[in-house]
């Protein structure tokens, strides 16, 4: 009669699949130096993570941090430091203008009785006059009206066309730009307008320069009659700066505009024909 061992050999050792497969598993693990599953949950690990977390090599974590660190240790992009640099030019700009605002402050000596030279405000207020618009205008017309010869009529009325333009351009440009007057001027011109409160350009010197140099283009004068009027044309600019009125910037400005307007008012001159043929066609 056969033993109970012999007939239960589950219950001693098991079968032989599971025991030959089980010794494979056990021995597997023991080569690789992998733990079992029971003493990974008994750690209180997933096998999946650990075996995920396991499969991470050093190289691609290093890879991931160089490139973390790199993205987060460098500085702005270079498109952003350029946008964050000023340009040359404004930088430029701005010290020019600092410049001008601390020359034109220091140059105003005349701009209040108060100042250091505030006994010469009246003589430059004369001066300011001369260069007014509204003597040039009737100056012009009276010797338009007075005159006897064509070509004395032909030189003032282009004058008078060029003080008309003079008085369009700059009060156009005084509109675009709208830059206020120095601080430490004082309102007290003769004879302003609505635009008058703005600055640049410089209106008496755009009006010197342009009839300064059309005076010694079409009027024959001797030498010191021509340096006369140089002297005269450098004292408005100037006087405008002494007053407070202007900056110097504006001051330079519009002794190069009144040249231009001097050379427009060349390419477009008045004729006695023509001003015939416009009074023609107009009739």
């Amino acid at each position: 009669m056969p033993s109970p061992k012999a007939k239960n050999p589950g219950r001693s050792g098991g079968s032989p699949g599971l025991s030959g497969s089980s010794y494979e598993f056990f021995s597997s693990t023991k080569q690789t130096g992998r733990s079992s599953p029971s003493h990974l949950q008994r750690q209180g690990s997933d096998p999946t993570t650990a075996r995920l977390r396991a499969s991470e090599s050093p190289s691609r974590r290093r890879g991931s941090n160089s490139s973390t660190g790199s993205a987060s240790g460098q500085g702005p992009p270079e498109e952003d430091g350029i946008r964050l640099n000023p340009s040359l030019i404004r930088v430029s700009l701005s010290s020019l203008l600092a410049i001008d605002l601390w020359l034109s402050k220091r140059l105003g000596v005349c701009a209040c009785e108060d100042s250091s030279w505030g006994s010469v405000r009246p003589l430059m207020k004369l001066i300011e006059v001369s260069g007014h618009g509204i003597p040039w205008l009737a100056g012009a017309a009276y010797c338009l009206y007075k005159s006897d010869s064509a070509a004395g009529q032909e030189v003032m009325l282009n004058l008078l066309m060029g003080l008309l333009l003079d008085l369009i351009l700059v009060g156009f440009v005084k509109a675009v730009v709208r830059r206020r007057r120095p601080a430490h001027n004082q309102m007290d011109m003769f004879a302003t307008f609505s635009v008058d409160r703005y600055s640049f350009p410089s209106g008496h010197a755009t009006r010197a320069a342009m009839c300064g140099r059309f005076l010694l283009a079409h009027l024959v004068l001797a030498a010191p009659l021509r340096v006369l009027v140089f002297l005269w044309v450098g004292l408005v600019g100037f006087s405008r700066v002494l007053l407070g009125r202007h900056n110097v910037t504006d001051v330079l400005f519009g002794f190069w505009m009144g040249y231009c307007q001097y050379k427009l008012v060349e390419m477009l001159w008045i004729s006695p024909q023509t001003l015939q043929g416009l009074l023609g066609l107009s009739a």
